[in-house]
């Protein structure tokens, strides 16, 4: 929707996906008289990695994800990483079940679903990895209801079509837990838009490209917009700027030559899913089951084979198949890489090329990989699947982090946001868990970024995230009461 400009809104937001949209709910639930004002370049909200066919679906709460879990050099497992995912999941829950209460969103169950998360994996020492994470993981009441297994019978039970033709000899083992969930964060995403295009002091300008921010003498940003429908230019005066634009959010960055930027690059990573809708095929299978990522790739390869419900009926995907490519975004140009490249961030890339070729010998082998290799893969998690029933889906576009760390270019997996020192703009960079953690961004900004109203916003916060100012990985009491609050609410 395209509308009048409001020529000086407290908070503009460039992009369009879930990041987006949780923090003008959230910070329009602390401060409902915040005037916003929304730019996208596409035609509607959620059509880039937020859009469901884009992404895994996964409600990233580290049940099923090794790669949040490592082994220490004496063996023992590490899961810090996993309890911060888990945790950080629950701010998400706590964020929409409060805007379920508050009319915002109407139907939970139209984007939220509960879904078994489980763990696959074969041969003798991963099976030992796994029963090592399953050891360290289950004994804290964040994971107490994992359960595990190496009896292929039981696998049998929780994922029958894995097991189907399967040859015996080879050791199995799973972990399970019920409590997952799938996401549709395109619908979470249109569905919240929706309720911001009713609410009065914001706008939502759609086929609007922001081409430039600069900032102005008294802290405020001047954000140049240009209308895609018209080609006409103009301007507006932001107190804010919320930088939610994926694979964008760079080369903004980089043009309004922020100090907080300066060596940073970025990383495309592009995928493909195989996809089977043969409604028959997708009932027999309810989890996600994820398995051991393959030596040298990115995390967000890690195999999967996934029940989704998406537009009100279930789909199984499996993959994701990693590629390369020089754009920044699925609707992006090929030039978008060889533009980021400058003197201030050549050296750090360099440095990621060399240290990182194994990377880029998976990429490249990935890219190369044809059709058989692809249905090898799925045949390795479900050995009975005939290749008439699946197809090929591209995935949404991500841009891993590139910044340098110890004078040298490191990789950065992960989600990362970066603010301005003087707390007048912040930007979401990097991939996942990236969507299923976007209440923990969104609340990561408004604590950086809005300090001097937080005492002001005491109240209204615990009323929108009861668990703020706890710390759900050490306060077992206040962790279960939020999970079977917000689990009710959500009906997960």
């Amino acid at each position: 929707m395209t509308m009048t400009c409001q020529e000086r809104p407290d908070i503009v937001l460039i992009g369009a996906g879930v990041m987006s949209a949780s923090f003008a709910a959230l910070i329009r639930s602390l401060d409902p008289g915040l005037s916003i004002s929304m730019f996208e370049a596409l035609d509607s909200c959620a059509k880039e990695s937020s859009e469901a066919w884009n992404n895994a679906g996964t409600g990233h709460a580290a049940y099923c994800e090794l790669n949040y879990t490592t082994r220490r050099k004496d063996g023992s497992i590490d899961i810090a990483k996993a309890l911060d995912v888990n945790t950080e999941f629950d701010l998400s829950r706590q964020l929409w079940a409060h805007l379920t209460q508050t009319g915002w969103i109407e139907h939970p169950q139209s984007f939220i679903r509960r879904c078994p998360h489980m763990s696959f994996v074969q041969g003798e020492e991963n099976v030992a990895f796994l029963k090592a994470r399953y050891e360290a993981m289950v004994s804290h009441h964040c994971f107490d209801t994992m359960r595990y297994t190496e009896n292929p019978e039981e696998i049998a039970q929780w994922a029958p079509l894995m097991m189907a033709r399967r040859s015996s000899g080879t050791p199995l083992a799973a972990t399970r837990v019920e409590q997952g969930t799938d996401v549709d964060f395109g619908t979470l995403t249109r569905t919240l838009f929706s309720r911001l295009e009713q609410e009065s002091g914001v706008d939502l300008h759609y086929r609007h490209k922001v081409t430039s921010l600069n900032r102005e003498t008294g802290g405020r940003w001047r954000v140049s917009v240009q209308d895609l429908e018209t080609g006409q230019a103009k301007t507006v005066s932001a107190g804010f700027v919320f930088v939610g634009a994926g694979g964008a959010a760079l080369e903004l960055l980089k043009g309004a030559d922020l100090p907080e930027a300066h060596g940073y690059a970025g990383f495309p990573v592009s995928g493909l899913f195989l996809h089977a809708d043969n409604l028959d095929l997708c009932q027999r299978h309810s989890a996600k089951v994820y398995g051991k990522a393959a030596v040298g790739s990115p995390p967000m390869s890690v195999p999967h084979l996934d029940t989704r419900i998406i537009g009100g009926r279930p789909y199984l995907l499996f993959g994701p198949y990693a590629g390369f490519t020089t754009k920044f975004l699925k609707s992006g140009r090929w030039s978008d890489l060889p533009r980021s490249i400058t003197t201030d961030n050549a050296k750090a890339m360099f440095d990621v090329m060399v240290d990182n070729r194994d990377l880029v010998r998976y990429l490249i082998g990935q890219v190369l990989q044809k059709k058989t290799a692809r249905f090898d893969a799925l045949r390795a998690f479900y050995p009975a699947a005939r290749s008439d029933d699946w197809r090929v889906a591209v995935a949404g576009q991500r841009v891993q982090i590139i910044k340098k760390e110890n004078g040298r270019g490191t990789l950065k997996f992960g989600t990362e946001v970066l603010s301005t020192a003087d707390h007048t703009l912040a930007a979401v960079l990097g991939a996942s868990p990236g969507a299923s953690i976007a209440a923990s961004v969104a609340l990561q900004v408004v604590q950086k970024n809005f300090a001097d109203r937080l005492p002001e916003w005491q109240d209204r916060l615990r009323a929108v995230i009861p668990g703020y100012g706890l710390d759900l990985r050490k306060d077992e009491t206040a962790c279960r009461e939020i999970r079977e609050r917000t689990g009710a609410i959500l009906g997960i």
